[in-house]
């Protein structure tokens, strides 16, 4: 079982707490509950999140398993809960539960609430003459390490079927970091009317706190599986841009 469901995005959890801390934490317990009530046996994946590691000293990276959670949001909160929830179902009721931290992970599909999206989004908006070529964007200082969704998936199915251990834990993420600005000139270099587009801060957009240093070690996760990423980061963010251009289109 993969157990991704979440309220899923750190800036509108600072607009509902609560309802986050409920859908996360208690969400999760319910369905552990269920699980080990009827069917006890079954390989269980919870989806934590590197926003639980939070705010992170530089001399602390990269990120292994054991850095102190220290979170910059109550979604980074509620992701805590998640992992220690899953990991005690593992080690009271002799589950085979495990839990991953996974780090930035893109492509195409990305919901349009997360910034490197929303700037694919607001790209090919503006190449289709839909908005104005001014990409509005939150903080662009914060580092993060990127990984393609695709390989992210190949990981989690690596998790169950690569000798599965109840109450492990996993740091899993990409191997290129770089800050978001670097990621929105990226995509601006790809576009059709690069020379055109503008980028404005929209105040909306900014979190009181946030996540600034993301960069993992996946030793444990590589070591325990052999996996790791394959698909460049220009090809992720190229394929991210051409599926929203293909989303405008069919509009």
């Amino acid at each position: 079982m993969f157990h991704l469901a979440a309220q899923s995005y750190p800036l509108t959890s600072f607009d509902a707490p609560i309802d986050t801390y409920e859908t996360n934490i208690s969400g999760t317990s319910i369905l552990l509950e269920s699980i080990k009530n009827n069917c006890k046996e079954s390989i269980v994946h919870v989806c934590a999140s590197s926003e639980v590691f939070g705010r992170v000293p530089k001399d602390k990276l990269p990120i292994n398993e054991e850095c102190n959670f220290h979170p910059a949001s109550p979604y980074a909160i509620s992701k805590i809960g998640t992992d220690l929830v899953g990991r005690f179902y593992a080690e009271a009721y002799n589950m085979k539960v495990m839990t991953t931290r996974m780090f930035t992970h893109t492509g195409p599909r990305r919901g349009d609430v997360f910034a490197e999206s929303t700037f694919a989004k607001q790209i090919a908006l503006a190449e289709a003459n839909i908005i104005d070529p001014v990409i509005k964007v939150g903080n662009l200082e914060s580092m993060r390490t990127i990984a393609d969704v695709r390989d992210a998936v190949r990981a989690y199915y690596l998790l169950v079927t690569k000798n599965p251990i109840g109450g492990e834990y996993y740091n899993i993420g990409g191997s290129y970091s770089c800050k978001i600005k670097d990621i929105l000139d990226d995509l601006i270099s790809l576009s059709t009317i690069k020379d055109q587009i503008k980028v404005k801060e929209d105040p909306n957009r900014l979190r009181p706190i946030d996540a600034d240093l993301q960069v993992p070690d996946t030793t444990k996760f590589t070591n325990h599986t052999g996996w790791k990423p394959e698909i460049p980061y220009k090809e992720t963010i190229l394929d991210l841009l051409n599926y929203w251009r293909n989303k405008v289109k069919k509009k």
